[in-house]
Protein backbone atom coordinates (compact mmCIF):
# COMPACT_ATOMS: atom_id res chain seq x y z
CA UNK A 1 0.00 0.00 0.00
CA UNK A 2 1.19 3.72 -1.10
CA UNK A 3 1.65 6.38 1.54
CA UNK A 4 -1.13 8.12 0.08
CA UNK A 5 -3.35 5.25 -0.25
CA UNK A 6 -2.51 4.55 3.37
CA UNK A 7 -2.82 8.12 4.33
CA UNK A 8 -6.49 7.88 2.32
CA UNK A 9 -7.54 5.16 4.07
CA UNK A 10 -6.95 6.60 7.53
CA UNK A 11 -8.36 9.78 6.64
CA UNK A 12 -12.00 8.12 5.93
CA UNK A 13 -11.74 6.17 9.06
CA UNK A 14 -11.67 9.35 11.07
CA UNK A 15 -14.30 11.62 8.88
CA UNK A 16 -16.80 8.47 9.57
CA UNK A 17 -15.88 8.51 12.98
CA UNK A 18 -16.32 12.62 13.32
CA UNK A 19 -19.44 11.66 11.54
CA UNK A 20 -20.72 9.21 14.10
CA UNK A 21 -19.77 11.60 16.94
CA UNK A 22 -21.64 14.32 15.53
CA UNK A 23 -25.10 12.67 16.00
CA UNK A 24 -24.01 12.23 19.84
CA UNK A 25 -22.86 15.58 20.44
CA UNK A 26 -25.90 17.24 18.81
CA UNK A 27 -27.91 15.21 22.19
CA UNK A 28 -25.38 16.42 24.49
CA UNK A 29 -27.00 18.65 27.46
CA UNK A 30 -25.70 21.99 28.31
CA UNK A 31 -24.27 20.78 31.41
CA UNK A 32 -22.64 17.72 29.92
CA UNK A 33 -21.20 19.91 27.28
CA UNK A 34 -19.98 22.38 30.10
CA UNK A 35 -18.74 19.65 31.88
CA UNK A 36 -16.04 18.29 29.51
CA UNK A 37 -15.26 21.84 28.61
CA UNK A 38 -13.99 22.18 32.16
CA UNK A 39 -12.46 18.73 32.00
CA UNK A 40 -10.62 19.51 29.08
CA UNK A 41 -9.33 22.80 30.45
CA UNK A 42 -8.13 21.04 34.08
CA UNK A 43 -6.44 18.48 31.54
CA UNK A 44 -4.71 20.86 30.05
CA UNK A 45 -3.44 22.53 33.15
CA UNK A 46 -2.39 19.05 34.45
CA UNK A 47 -0.07 18.29 31.29
CA UNK A 48 1.91 21.28 30.86
CA UNK A 49 5.02 19.52 31.16
CA UNK A 50 4.08 17.04 28.62
CA UNK A 51 2.57 20.14 26.41
CA UNK A 52 5.81 22.17 26.56
CA UNK A 53 8.13 18.86 25.84
CA UNK A 54 6.17 18.50 22.76
CA UNK A 55 6.40 22.17 21.69
CA UNK A 56 9.91 21.92 22.55
CA UNK A 57 10.53 19.51 19.74
CA UNK A 58 8.35 20.85 17.46
CA UNK A 59 10.36 24.30 17.71
CA UNK A 60 14.02 22.71 17.35
CA UNK A 61 13.11 20.86 14.18
CA UNK A 62 10.42 23.94 12.60
CA UNK A 63 13.07 25.95 11.09
CA UNK A 64 10.60 28.99 11.52
CA UNK A 65 11.27 32.55 12.34
CA UNK A 66 10.16 35.84 13.27
CA UNK A 67 6.25 35.33 13.02
CA UNK A 68 5.53 32.26 12.12
CA UNK A 69 8.12 31.49 15.33
CA UNK A 70 6.19 33.22 17.28
CA UNK A 71 2.79 31.44 16.34
CA UNK A 72 4.13 28.25 17.01
CA UNK A 73 5.69 28.94 20.58
CA UNK A 74 4.07 27.60 23.62
CA UNK A 75 4.80 28.83 27.00
CA UNK A 76 3.55 28.31 30.52
CA UNK A 77 1.54 31.66 30.36
CA UNK A 78 0.59 30.49 27.26
CA UNK A 79 -0.99 27.23 28.52
CA UNK A 80 -2.66 28.85 30.96
CA UNK A 81 -4.39 31.23 29.07
CA UNK A 82 -5.35 28.41 26.70
CA UNK A 83 -7.11 26.72 29.73
CA UNK A 84 -8.69 30.13 30.58
CA UNK A 85 -10.12 30.44 27.49
CA UNK A 86 -11.42 27.23 27.49
CA UNK A 87 -13.16 28.41 30.85
CA UNK A 88 -14.76 31.14 29.38
CA UNK A 89 -16.24 29.28 26.80
CA UNK A 90 -17.72 27.09 29.13
CA UNK A 91 -19.44 30.02 30.87
CA UNK A 92 -20.75 31.28 27.79
CA UNK A 93 -24.75 30.33 26.72
CA UNK A 94 -25.22 27.42 24.79
CA UNK A 95 -26.46 28.42 21.43
CA UNK A 96 -28.14 25.59 20.54
CA UNK A 97 -31.79 25.23 20.88
CA UNK A 98 -32.10 28.98 20.93
CA UNK A 99 -35.49 30.13 19.76
CA UNK A 100 -34.46 32.64 16.54
CA UNK A 101 -38.20 33.23 16.10
CA UNK A 102 -41.58 32.16 16.61
CA UNK A 103 -45.04 32.85 15.31
CA UNK A 104 -48.35 31.25 15.27
CA UNK A 105 -50.46 30.98 12.03
CA UNK A 106 -53.82 31.59 11.07
CA UNK A 107 -54.59 27.95 10.89
CA UNK A 108 -53.27 27.38 14.37
CA UNK A 109 -49.72 25.56 13.39
CA UNK A 110 -46.68 26.69 15.33
CA UNK A 111 -43.58 27.72 13.42
CA UNK A 112 -40.64 28.10 15.61
CA UNK A 113 -37.07 28.80 14.16
CA UNK A 114 -34.08 27.24 15.89
CA UNK A 115 -30.36 26.80 16.41
CA UNK A 116 -28.44 23.67 15.56
CA UNK A 117 -25.19 22.37 15.46
CA UNK A 118 -23.53 22.65 11.75
CA UNK A 119 -22.75 18.96 11.71
CA UNK A 120 -18.99 18.24 11.32
CA UNK A 121 -16.10 20.87 11.12
CA UNK A 122 -13.54 20.50 9.33
CA UNK A 123 -10.23 23.05 9.94
CA UNK A 124 -7.07 23.39 8.01
CA UNK A 125 -4.84 26.21 9.94
CA UNK A 126 -1.28 26.83 9.81
CA UNK A 127 1.25 25.92 12.96
CA UNK A 128 -0.44 27.83 15.93
CA UNK A 129 -0.98 24.95 18.60
CA UNK A 130 -3.20 27.24 20.57
CA UNK A 131 -5.80 27.14 17.74
CA UNK A 132 -6.48 23.35 17.88
CA UNK A 133 -7.79 24.02 21.68
CA UNK A 134 -9.77 27.06 20.41
CA UNK A 135 -11.61 25.47 17.41
CA UNK A 136 -11.94 21.96 19.21
CA UNK A 137 -13.79 23.42 22.21
CA UNK A 138 -16.01 26.07 20.15
CA UNK A 139 -17.08 23.01 18.01
CA UNK A 140 -17.96 20.91 21.19
CA UNK A 141 -19.57 23.71 22.99
CA UNK A 142 -22.23 24.38 19.69
CA UNK A 143 -22.84 20.38 19.75
CA UNK A 144 -20.39 20.12 16.59
CA UNK A 145 -17.62 17.32 15.76
CA UNK A 146 -14.18 18.67 14.47
CA UNK A 147 -11.26 17.38 12.25
CA UNK A 148 -8.40 18.93 12.30
CA UNK A 149 -5.58 19.88 9.43
CA UNK A 150 -2.48 21.96 11.58
CA UNK A 151 0.94 22.94 10.19
CA UNK A 152 3.66 19.97 9.88
CA UNK A 153 5.69 22.39 11.78
CA UNK A 154 3.44 21.95 14.79
CA UNK A 155 2.38 18.48 14.83
CA UNK A 156 3.67 17.31 17.88
CA UNK A 157 2.19 20.21 19.68
CA UNK A 158 -1.47 19.59 18.27
CA UNK A 159 -0.86 16.09 18.59
CA UNK A 160 -0.38 15.78 22.37
CA UNK A 161 -3.16 18.40 22.84
CA UNK A 162 -5.51 16.28 21.30
CA UNK A 163 -4.90 13.63 23.40
CA UNK A 164 -5.39 15.42 26.23
CA UNK A 165 -8.97 16.74 25.16
CA UNK A 166 -9.71 13.05 23.71
CA UNK A 167 -8.55 11.44 27.11
CA UNK A 168 -11.36 13.53 29.25
CA UNK A 169 -14.01 10.77 30.56
CA UNK A 170 -17.31 10.78 28.15
CA UNK A 171 -16.11 12.63 25.26
CA UNK A 172 -17.72 10.81 22.33
CA UNK A 173 -14.80 8.97 20.47
CA UNK A 174 -14.51 11.09 17.10
CA UNK A 175 -15.35 14.58 18.34
CA UNK A 176 -11.83 15.46 18.02
CA UNK A 177 -10.01 14.28 15.13
CA UNK A 178 -6.35 14.88 13.97
CA UNK A 179 -5.43 14.28 10.25
CA UNK A 180 -1.86 13.64 9.31
CA UNK A 181 -0.10 16.84 8.66
CA UNK A 182 3.45 15.62 7.37
CA UNK A 183 1.53 14.90 3.52
CA UNK A 184 -0.51 16.96 1.41
CA UNK A 185 -3.26 14.25 0.64
CA UNK A 186 -5.15 14.70 3.97
CA UNK A 187 -6.06 18.27 2.86
CA UNK A 188 -7.29 16.95 -0.76
CA UNK A 189 -9.02 14.28 0.99
CA UNK A 190 -10.71 16.96 3.67
CA UNK A 191 -11.78 19.12 1.19
CA UNK A 192 -13.38 16.41 -1.01
CA UNK A 193 -15.48 14.68 1.95
CA UNK A 194 -18.99 16.36 1.19
CA UNK A 195 -21.40 14.11 2.67
CA UNK A 196 -18.71 13.53 5.51
CA UNK A 197 -17.89 16.96 6.32
CA UNK A 198 -20.38 20.21 6.54
CA UNK A 199 -18.06 22.96 6.60
CA UNK A 200 -14.50 23.51 5.75
CA UNK A 201 -12.64 26.16 7.44
CA UNK A 202 -8.53 27.79 6.11
CA UNK A 203 -6.81 29.55 8.30
CA UNK A 204 -3.50 30.69 7.06
CA UNK A 205 -2.33 32.68 3.42
CA UNK A 206 -3.62 33.62 0.95
CA UNK A 207 -2.29 30.99 -1.22
CA UNK A 208 -4.23 28.03 1.10
CA UNK A 209 -7.13 29.97 1.34
CA UNK A 210 -7.27 30.28 -2.49
CA UNK A 211 -6.60 26.50 -3.11
CA UNK A 212 -9.05 25.40 -0.47
CA UNK A 213 -12.22 27.67 -2.02
CA UNK A 214 -11.51 27.13 -5.42
CA UNK A 215 -10.58 23.23 -4.55
CA UNK A 216 -13.12 22.56 -2.25
CA UNK A 217 -16.28 20.44 -2.41
CA UNK A 218 -17.77 20.88 0.99
CA UNK A 219 -18.96 24.37 1.58
CA UNK A 220 -16.14 26.93 3.04
CA UNK A 221 -15.88 30.09 5.21
CA UNK A 222 -12.87 31.71 4.29
CA UNK A 223 -11.01 33.56 6.77
CA UNK A 224 -8.69 36.24 5.77
CA UNK A 225 -5.53 37.98 5.58
CA UNK A 226 -4.94 41.17 7.58
CA UNK A 227 -3.55 43.97 5.98
CA UNK A 228 -4.94 46.33 8.51
CA UNK A 229 -5.36 50.31 8.44
CA UNK A 230 -5.30 53.33 10.61
CA UNK A 231 -6.27 56.41 9.57
CA UNK A 232 -4.86 59.48 11.64
CA UNK A 233 -7.38 62.25 11.01
CA UNK A 234 -6.93 66.18 10.69
CA UNK A 235 -8.75 66.42 14.19
CA UNK A 236 -7.04 63.75 15.99
CA UNK A 237 -5.28 63.60 19.46
CA UNK A 238 -1.31 63.02 18.62
CA UNK A 239 -1.03 61.46 22.16
CA UNK A 240 -3.89 59.18 21.37
CA UNK A 241 -3.00 58.27 17.80
CA UNK A 242 0.63 57.36 18.76
CA UNK A 243 -0.84 54.88 21.48
CA UNK A 244 -3.08 53.49 18.53
CA UNK A 245 -0.57 53.12 16.17
CA UNK A 246 2.15 51.54 18.15
CA UNK A 247 0.23 49.11 20.08
CA UNK A 248 -1.82 48.38 16.63
CA UNK A 249 1.93 47.71 15.00
CA UNK A 250 4.40 46.60 17.65
CA UNK A 251 2.00 45.14 21.22
CA UNK A 252 2.38 41.13 18.66
CA UNK A 253 3.25 42.19 14.89
CA UNK A 254 2.95 38.38 13.91
CA UNK A 255 -1.02 38.57 13.78
CA UNK A 256 -3.57 39.27 11.43
CA UNK A 257 -4.85 42.29 13.13
CA UNK A 258 -2.17 44.11 13.70
CA UNK A 259 -1.72 47.29 11.95
CA UNK A 260 0.15 47.10 8.65
CA UNK A 261 -0.65 50.59 6.92
CA UNK A 262 -0.81 54.01 8.24
CA UNK A 263 -2.85 56.78 6.26
CA UNK A 264 -1.90 60.42 7.47
CA UNK A 265 -4.66 63.77 6.88
CA UNK A 266 -2.52 65.63 4.60
CA UNK A 267 -3.24 68.78 7.16
CA UNK A 268 -1.53 67.45 9.66
CA UNK A 269 0.95 65.18 7.98
CA UNK A 270 4.06 67.74 8.63
CA UNK A 271 3.95 67.73 12.12
CA UNK A 272 2.54 63.91 12.65
CA UNK A 273 4.41 62.17 10.32
CA UNK A 274 8.02 63.07 11.62
CA UNK A 275 6.84 62.34 14.99
CA UNK A 276 5.05 59.20 14.23
CA UNK A 277 8.17 57.33 12.03
CA UNK A 278 10.68 58.32 14.93
CA UNK A 279 8.54 56.44 17.82
CA UNK A 280 8.28 53.68 15.04
CA UNK A 281 11.62 53.30 14.45
CA UNK A 282 12.64 53.27 18.39
CA UNK A 283 10.47 51.09 18.95
CA UNK A 284 12.38 48.71 16.39
CA UNK A 285 10.02 49.52 13.16
CA UNK A 286 11.57 49.31 9.54
CA UNK A 287 9.11 52.33 8.31
CA UNK A 288 8.55 52.41 4.72
CA UNK A 289 6.73 55.73 3.12
CA UNK A 290 5.48 56.80 -0.42
CA UNK A 291 6.69 60.17 -1.47
CA UNK A 292 5.35 62.70 0.39
CA UNK A 293 5.68 61.00 3.84
CA UNK A 294 9.45 60.36 3.09
CA UNK A 295 10.01 64.29 2.29
CA UNK A 296 8.45 64.92 5.31
CA UNK A 297 10.61 62.22 7.36
CA UNK A 298 13.13 63.81 6.17
CA UNK A 299 16.35 62.86 7.89
CA UNK A 300 14.77 59.81 9.07
CA UNK A 301 15.41 56.00 7.46
CA UNK A 302 12.29 55.78 6.16
CA UNK A 303 12.65 53.25 2.64
CA UNK A 304 10.29 53.76 -0.83
CA UNK A 305 6.81 52.15 -1.12
CA UNK A 306 5.74 50.50 -4.62
CA UNK A 307 2.41 49.14 -5.33
CA UNK A 308 3.17 45.83 -3.71
CA UNK A 309 3.55 47.36 -0.38
CA UNK A 310 -0.05 48.59 -0.29
CA UNK A 311 -1.24 45.15 -0.40
CA UNK A 312 1.33 43.18 1.67
CA UNK A 313 0.30 41.70 5.10
CA UNK A 314 3.74 42.10 6.74
CA UNK A 315 3.38 39.72 9.67
CA UNK A 316 6.52 41.75 11.20
CA UNK A 317 7.87 45.03 12.56
CA UNK A 318 7.36 46.82 9.19
CA UNK A 319 4.86 49.71 8.23
CA UNK A 320 3.93 51.74 4.99
CA UNK A 321 2.85 55.28 5.55
CA UNK A 322 0.95 57.11 3.42
CA UNK A 323 -0.48 60.85 3.14
CA UNK A 324 -4.11 61.24 2.17
CA UNK A 325 -6.09 64.54 0.98
CA UNK A 326 -8.95 63.43 3.50
CA UNK A 327 -11.37 61.17 5.11
CA UNK A 328 -13.26 60.24 1.48
CA UNK A 329 -9.62 59.45 0.09
CA UNK A 330 -9.00 57.29 3.18
CA UNK A 331 -11.92 55.35 2.56
CA UNK A 332 -10.95 54.61 -1.38
CA UNK A 333 -7.68 53.75 -0.29
CA UNK A 334 -8.73 51.27 2.41
CA UNK A 335 -11.22 49.78 -0.05
CA UNK A 336 -8.99 49.37 -2.50
CA UNK A 337 -5.66 47.72 -0.58
CA UNK A 338 -7.52 46.50 2.41
CA UNK A 339 -8.19 42.54 3.16
CA UNK A 340 -11.25 43.83 4.60
CA UNK A 341 -10.08 42.91 8.24
CA UNK A 342 -10.15 45.64 10.25
CA UNK A 343 -9.03 49.32 9.84
CA UNK A 344 -9.76 52.57 12.35
CA UNK A 345 -9.60 55.71 12.26
CA UNK A 346 -8.26 58.49 14.74
CA UNK A 347 -10.09 61.57 14.85
CA UNK A 348 -12.41 63.86 16.74
CA UNK A 349 -14.68 64.52 14.53
CA UNK A 350 -17.83 62.86 15.20
CA UNK A 351 -18.76 63.25 11.54
CA UNK A 352 -15.56 61.86 10.17
CA UNK A 353 -15.58 58.66 12.34
CA UNK A 354 -19.06 58.26 11.33
CA UNK A 355 -18.06 58.40 7.91
CA UNK A 356 -15.42 56.28 7.68
CA UNK A 357 -17.41 53.44 10.13
CA UNK A 358 -20.03 53.29 7.37
CA UNK A 359 -17.59 53.91 4.17
CA UNK A 360 -14.96 51.45 4.66
CA UNK A 361 -15.90 48.31 3.84
CA UNK A 362 -14.21 45.76 6.17
CA UNK A 363 -15.77 42.91 9.16
CA UNK A 364 -14.51 45.50 11.88
CA UNK A 365 -14.07 49.20 11.55
CA UNK A 366 -12.97 51.03 14.42
CA UNK A 367 -12.74 54.64 16.24
CA UNK A 368 -10.37 55.91 18.29
CA UNK A 369 -9.07 52.17 19.39
CA UNK A 370 -6.71 49.99 18.26
CA UNK A 371 -6.79 47.07 15.20
CA UNK A 372 -5.76 44.45 18.05
CA UNK A 373 -9.28 43.72 19.85
CA UNK A 374 -10.53 41.83 16.48
CA UNK A 375 -10.17 38.20 18.32
CA UNK A 376 -12.66 36.18 19.96
CA UNK A 377 -11.47 36.37 23.39
CA UNK A 378 -11.66 40.57 23.31
CA UNK A 379 -14.99 40.52 21.85
CA UNK A 380 -16.23 38.52 24.37
CA UNK A 381 -16.63 35.05 22.86
CA UNK A 382 -14.08 32.92 24.72
CA UNK A 383 -12.23 31.65 21.65
CA UNK A 384 -12.61 31.87 18.03
CA UNK A 385 -12.76 29.50 14.84
CA UNK A 386 -10.86 32.62 12.92
CA UNK A 387 -11.94 35.90 11.48
CA UNK A 388 -14.12 35.80 8.66
CA UNK A 389 -13.74 38.27 5.97
CA UNK A 390 -16.55 37.37 3.51
CA UNK A 391 -20.02 38.23 3.82
CA UNK A 392 -22.15 35.29 3.85
CA UNK A 393 -22.76 33.15 6.80
CA UNK A 394 -20.38 35.09 9.21
CA UNK A 395 -18.44 38.12 9.48
CA UNK A 396 -15.59 39.21 11.72
CA UNK A 397 -14.58 36.49 14.77
CA UNK A 398 -16.73 33.77 14.43
CA UNK A 399 -17.02 31.52 17.21
CA UNK A 400 -20.04 29.80 18.93
CA UNK A 401 -23.44 31.24 17.32
CA UNK A 402 -21.36 31.13 13.62
CA UNK A 403 -21.21 27.48 14.29
CA UNK A 404 -24.79 26.53 14.56
CA UNK A 405 -27.35 26.02 11.27
CA UNK A 406 -31.19 26.67 11.73
CA UNK A 407 -34.10 24.69 11.86
CA UNK A 408 -37.68 24.94 11.31
CA UNK A 409 -40.05 23.19 14.14
CA UNK A 410 -43.77 22.91 13.09
CA UNK A 411 -46.07 21.65 15.52
CA UNK A 412 -49.85 21.13 14.62
CA UNK A 413 -53.04 19.37 15.68
CA UNK A 414 -53.89 17.18 12.92
CA UNK A 415 -53.28 20.04 10.10
CA UNK A 416 -53.52 19.26 6.62
CA UNK A 417 -53.13 21.78 3.28
CA UNK A 418 -56.17 21.87 0.85
CA UNK A 419 -55.60 24.44 -2.08
CA UNK A 420 -52.31 25.55 -3.45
Amino acid sequence: MTASVASAASTQVKLRRARAASARLALLSTEEKDALLLAIADAIESHETDILAANREDVKNSGLEGAMHDRLLLTPGRIRDMAQGVREVAALPDPIGEALAEWTKSNSLRIRKVRVPLGVVGIIYESRPNVTVDTAVLALKAGNAIVLRGGKEAAHSSSCLVEIMNSVPGLPEGAIELLDSSTRHSVQELIKARGLVDVIIPRGGAGLIAFVTENSAVPVIETGAGNCHIFVDESADFEMADRIVINAKTQRPSVCNAAEKLLVHEHVAAEYVPRIVQKLIDAGVEVRGDGKARTLAAGLPVGPTGERDWYEEYLRLCIAVGIVANVDEAIVHINRYSTKHSDSIVTGDETNARRFLRGVDSAAVYWNASTRFTDGAEFGFGAEMGISTQKLHCRGPFALAELTSSKYEIVGTGQVRIIG
